[in-house]
């Protein structure tokens, strides 16, 4: 039943609203009555039907069924899968690409301005491939209960089927994979490397493919597990190499930490630029990633890799000058930035892929002593709502 009534909604109940700005999150802000909306494929000052897809004490979910006065910014959707009720990886199949890039500069300066108390801009840059497609290189895929991969509707576990993923990078698109009935619910993981090779894996273990993937960025050599954390955007880790490396500024002689460091993406510059007096410490908490690493690094006697939590290993190394950390969506949080602060860097990079995390740990290292000079951010996750972006406080 269509309705406008201020009464308390309920799923299934559809409204005529007037969509307002970008959320962190994938949605829009809309407002019946005094309630909060959340709607999913609208666009700001559309007028858009919504069908109510969940409620709760605090806020209402919903999709835009019909749009009845359209942004000049709506495209059609590239992939056949995104719509209302259908795959949820994706966000923003009907954005135009470069307005993708605004709406997350505006969600990275609101979060900054709630959640930091921090005004400023920034640029969201795009890289290649510019149509923001075929760019994934890992990928989970789910199992429908018909045995076909597919990926879960938005907020749901309802899986949908699908026969190719247009983010992912083109040598994922084999029919054989999608039309093959598997056998048992494990999930599908798929990772390709820049090298060309692919590897597919259940329950964490490798069923086709090399069990090593080659990874080469800039002039540096990885040998990684599949399932080792790995940018996904077949561009990320030239990308954010180069701007972090180029932020930190490292010295001869500098004892530099890699915090949440994985396999070492940033290790093996960082090596070059110490120099023999130098020193990097490694930090990670997986296992897997850290025997990669072991094995890659094995050679190098001024590395040292600490398995283990971050803010467990930090405080037992004497001496940092530099610090670089690309944590987990979560942030670093309390405890891992006073411990970071206690060995009082001359600058501390910061690699985030989620702007809310990251704008509570900017306040608290603004209030431990060290200023916000550098934010920018690059658009690694095209038709998603997530962003990447890399910071630098200097103390002082």
């Amino acid at each position: 039943m269509e309705t406008n009534e201020t009464a308390t909604l309920k799923v299934g109940d559809r409204l005529t609203l007037v969509v307002g700005p970008v959320a962190h999150g994938g949605h829009f802000v809309a407002r019946h009555g005094g309630q909060v909306i959340f709607v999913r494929h609208a666009l700001p000052d559309e007028k858009v039907l919504v069908e109510i897809t969940s409620v709760s004490s605090k806020l209402a979910r919903g999709d835009a069924i019909e749009i009845l006065e359209a942004s000049p910014h709506r495209v059609e959707a590239p992939c056949r899968f995104s719509g209302p009720g259908l795959c949820g990886g994706c966000d923003f199949q009907h954005v135009n690409i470069d307005y993708q890039r605004e709406l997350k500069r505006a969600v990275v300066r609101e979060q900054f301005s709630r959640l930091a108390k921090i005004e400023l801009d920034l640029d969201v840059v795009g890289v290649e491939p510019k149509d923001g497609l075929h760019w994934r290189t890992r990928m989970d895929f789910a199992m429908s209960a018909n045995g076909k991969p597919g990926l879960y509707s938005s907020r749901s576990n309802e899986v949908i089927e699908i026969d190719k993923c247009l983010i992912a990078v083109e040598e994922m698109d084999k029919p054989e994979f999608f039309q093959r009935a598997w056998k048992g619910d494990d999930r599908l993981e798929v990772a390709v490397s820049s090298l060309g090779e692919m590897n597919v894996s259940r329950g964490g273990r490798s069923i086709s493919g090399p069990t090593q993937l080659h990874e080469k960025v800039a002039e540096y050599d990885y040998e990684i597990s599949p399932t080792s954390f790995w940018q996904a955007h077949k561009n990320a880790p030239a990308t954010l190499l180069k701007r972090a490396i180029d932020l930190l500024a490292l010295r001869n002689g500098d004892h530099v930490a890699d915090l949440y460091g994985g396999v070492g993406l940033f290790t093996a510059p960082m090596l070059d630029q110490v120099g023999v007096g130098g020193k990097v410490h490694l930090v990670e908490s997986s296992h897997r990633a850290t025997l990669d690493a072991s094995k890659m690094f094995a050679a190098e006697k001024h590395l040292v890799i600490h398995p283990g939590r971050v803010e467990q290993k930090l405080p037992l190394i004497s001496r940092i000058d530099a610090i670089l950390l690309d944590p987990p969506r979560t942030g670093a949080g309390v405890m891992v930035v006073k411990a970071m602060v206690a060995k009082k860097p001359r600058v501390i990079v910061y690699v985030s892929c989620d702007p809310a995390s990251l704008a509570r740990d900017a306040r608290l290292l603004e209030d431990a002593g060290y200023h916000l000079d550098h934010l920018v951010g690059f658009d690694l996750f095209p038709m998603t709502q997530h962003v990447e972006c890399v910071a630098r406080f200097v103390r002082g």
